[in-house]
């Protein structure tokens, strides 16, 4: 499979569904989920990211879930699997598990809590995980949640790496994305994940987006992609901004999980601690938020 071209588009970081009232993974309603997204023209899917709660599942859960995904996904589109952890051991065994299940990618993020003193740090964890994985790589950039952006100086020094195919920016900077753009190689992936940035890191050379929202409307995110530097692309990115607000205010697990439940495709919208569900009074406003997410696709 050639990676760069296939996820060249939109990628779903998959919610992970819980069952109500025990927190226990629900495999149906994680496959229903996949069927959703392969019927509406997804290009990749991404188990254990930040949407998918990784850090709330145990190591034989995060092994579950991926597998899960291989198994259902069962080769038409890529996927990448989570291996975000504080220790190179640790996100190496994440990147050796998935590869034995099948995966086609690991995503990696600077480690969080114990941060870099220095960039060359960073560089270091990126690198030796880069050297031991098995599957490539691919960074992603979410400063909000390991308390450090990964630097653009850091980015050029690892981009040339023969394991690292590019990365995912979460950090909402759209000039740190054009810095990373214009100061890594041509084939180096460069894949916008925050959805507000999704149409004007396209028009400016990005390859594609790792999405939270396409999990609720896949098909819209999909003719996002295809009309990105048009007025229709405008539209729709106008037509996501209310969901995307929803999300920075209740956490994109739960606001994801929310508004999937309300558009029947997940039966629960549970997360487990320290995540909380979307209180009542929001829960009308996610609602409206998909009706015109959705209508504007009709």
């Amino acid at each position: 499979m050639d990676l760069p071209e296939a996820l060249s588009g939109i990628t779903t970081p998959l919610v992970t569904p819980f069952e109500d009232g025990s927190s226990q993974i629900d495999e149906d309603a994680f496959t229903d989920l996949i069927d959703h997204l392969l019927e509406a023209g997804i290009d990749g899917v991404f188990p254990c990211g930040t949407t998918g709660e990784f850090a709330s599942l145990s190591r034989e859960e995060h092994s579950r879930v991926v597998e899960l995904a291989v198994e259902h996904v069962d080769g038409e589109v890529p996927v990448l699997a989570g291996a975000a952890a504080t220790s190179v051991h640790d996100a190496v065994a994440h990147a050796e598990t998935a590869a034995e299940l099948g995966a086609d990618a690991a995503v990696l993020t600077p480690p969080y809590f114990h941060t870099a003193n220095a960039p060359e740090g960073n560089q270091r964890f990126l690198k030796q995980v880069a050297d031991r994985s098995p599957l490539p790589i691919l960074l992603y950039n979410i400063p909000v949640c390991t308390g450090q952006r990964i630097e653009p100086e850091t980015l050029a020094a690892v981009a040339t790496h023969e394991n690292v195919i590019g990365i995912k920016d979460s950090s909402g900077d759209l000039e740190y994305f054009l810095s990373v753009l214009r100061n890594t190689p041509d084939e180096f992936l460069m894949l916008q994940g925050y959805d507000a940035l999704l149409v004007p890191a396209l028009r400016m050379g990005a390859d594609g987006g790792v999405n939270a929202l396409s999990n609720v409307a896949p098909e819209e995110y999909a003719e996002l992609y295809e009309t990105a530097h048009t007025e229709r692309g405008e539209e729709l990115q106008d037509a996501i901004a209310p969901l995307f607000d929803a999300c920075g205010s209740y956490g994109f697990g739960p606001a994801t999980k929310t508004a999937l439940e309300y558009r029947g495709v997940i039966p629960s919208d549970a997360v487990r601690p320290p995540l909380v569900e979307v209180p009542e009074d929001g829960r009308a406003a996610i609602g409206e938020s998909v009706d015109g997410l959705v209508e504007s696709g009709d």
